[in-house]
């Protein structure tokens, strides 16, 4: 069964600990809302270390750069 959650007065809404647990979220974290047809995808948003290498091994043979003339 799915986790829910309930939308406060103050438009707050608390994650079910379930959810946290397997998802590693912590306190403080950030998130971001992407609108995703009539719901809404919550995803963290990542920090640097977590991206670094993300491109390893891309084609950038087909790349401009912006100081690039068209």
């Amino acid at each position: 069964m799915a986790a829910t959650a309930t939308l406060s007065s103050k438009y707050q809404i608390s994650i079910p600990k379930s959810v946290r647990e397997e998802q590693h979220w912590q306190a403080g974290q950030q998130f971001v809302f992407i609108p995703k047809g009539m719901g809404m995808l919550v995803m963290p948003v990542p920090n640097f270390d977590e991206l670094r290498g993300i491109a390893k091994g891309a084609d950038t043979s087909n790349y401009r750069d912006r100081d690039d003339e068209y």
